[in-house]
């Protein structure tokens, strides 16, 4: 089956069956035969998401009447053909005709035709990508855009801007096998350019590359992990001995890093089962050891017995609104009902954590969120109900009376991130 309508079938999955791009786009991948063809279909399925509105918009002028039920798929088959005309160097007759073609291949003979002239209707207007709202001019949901101007009145385009950019690739060194300046002297023997970030195990490389041409890899000499994920393991600051709950733990990251730092005993916990596998790969890569528990961090009495924990990490599940550059769909997948829900949730589970805190110990508060119902504001009613708990300063936040650390997309070249630093009176 063509790339094309291998693209359409994943931009189906997401829109209309609500299926994440992680998922979708893997399953299709399966029916390439290079890794050039993989890519050409990432390409093709994250670029629909970026620019959706502009692109729906552009499409939908150009059709008599909407496509429904089973032919839905072709309105899906149309995005990515209008992608290809405005956002690649595909030329226009290889992608139309390639287009057209995908349309038999998903077996809809008869109205190949239609596809046909709707992508050379579009070719032949040369419209100008449509700006007549902000959806339109930021290919962002409304409801994100008025939350983002109330929360950075000053900055909001920016942060869409910064959003919509191609993510960089970041390294976490494995100080078990080698310090950071001999990972990068590694790096350079195999002509692949790197800077050291800001946190002390972060690598940025100049240009993403597969995993495999990474020194040593396969044999955890390091990670794939983003900038601002690292800095959890540095201000939770485990020590060897230490009991230490990671809550929400999957995929791991976070966990193995933790894990890097310290000698400790770690439990790693998850709600989604499927997802705890992959913590345990990234275990076994590593050569590290953790009890891994399928259970509910909002419900740590009925599967554990053992003593409180010294220090706890908690990675709240959140609207993901700051790692969109990574996985655009969140922005079509997410809804505004979702955050007050997610924010119910947060606290629910921060409170049961804190009953599971050492007196003196430590919780830190992530999300890869940049929402304040889920960062500040939940933490500021978190401190308000809870007589024992201290909020500490983290010195990379901009001023000392900030409630947390808010990382932006693209600071620092960073996924947008929060921490809030909670000892335990």
């Amino acid at each position: 089956m063509n790339l094309r309508a291998l693209a359409a079938k994943v931009v189906f999955q997401v829109l209309e069956k609500g299926i994440s791009l992680s998922v979708a786009l893997p399953e299709q991948q399966k029916h390439c035969e290079s890794g050039k063809d993989k890519a050409l279909l990432a390409e093709l399925s994250y670029g629909v998401m970026r620019q959706l509105p502009q692109l729906d918009k552009l499409v939908s002028d150009c059709m008599a009447k909407p496509l429904k039920g089973k032919q839905r798929i072709l309105h899906q088959l149309l995005l990515v053909g209008c992608y290809q005309l405005y956002f690649t160097r595909i030329p226009s007759h290889a992608a139309i005709s390639e287009t057209a073609e995908a349309c038999r291949q998903l077996k809809f003979d008869g109205l190949v035709k239609v596809i046909n002239a709707v992508l050379r209707n579009i070719q032949r207007q040369e419209k100008p990508l449509p700006t007549d709202n902000d959806t339109l001019t930021y290919n962002t949901p409304a409801w994100i855009i008025k939350s983002l101007k109330q929360a950075y009145p000053d900055s909001w385009q920016t942060v869409i801007e910064n959003s919509h950019q191609r993510p960089p690739m970041w390294l976490r060194n494995n100080v078990r096998s080698q310090t950071r300046d001999e990972y990068l002297a590694l790096l350079a023997e195999a002509e692949i350019s790197a800077s050291a970030g800001q946190s002390s195990d972060a690598i940025l490389l100049e240009s993403p590359k597969d995993v495999m041409q990474l020194p040593g890899f396969e044999q955890g000499a390091a990670s794939v992990q983003d900038g601002a994920a690292q800095w959890a393991a540095t201000l939770l600051a485990p020590a060897d001995g230490e009991l230490i709950l990671d809550a929400c733990a999957a995929p791991g990251g976070k966990t193995c890093h933790l894990l890097e730092r310290a000698d400790t005993e770690l439990v790693a916990v998850d709600f989604d089962a499927n997802r705890l596998e992959r913590v345990q790969q990234n275990l076994d890569r590593l050569s590290l050891n953790a009890k891994l528990v399928h259970g509910d961090a909002a419900d740590i009495d009925s599967w554990w017995q053992g003593d409180k924990f010294d220090r706890i990490l908690l990675d709240a599940p959140c609207s993901a609104t700051g790692v969109i550059r990574r996985h655009p769909d969140i922005k079509w997948l997410r809804k505004q009902a979702d955050i007050e829900e997610l924010a119910q949730l947060q606290s629910k589970i921060l409170d049961h954590c804190w009953k599971w805190l050492k007196p003196g110990g430590t919780l830190l508060y992530a999300t890869c969120s940049i929402l304040p119902q889920e960062n500040a504001q939940q933490i500021s009613a978190f401190l308000e109900r809870t007589h024992d708990a201290t909020l500490i300063a983290i010195s990379q936040q901009p001023t000392p009376d900030d409630i947390g650390w808010q990382i932006t997309p693209g600071t620092e070249n960073m996924d947008g991130f929060y921490y809030a630093r909670l000892v335990k009176g």
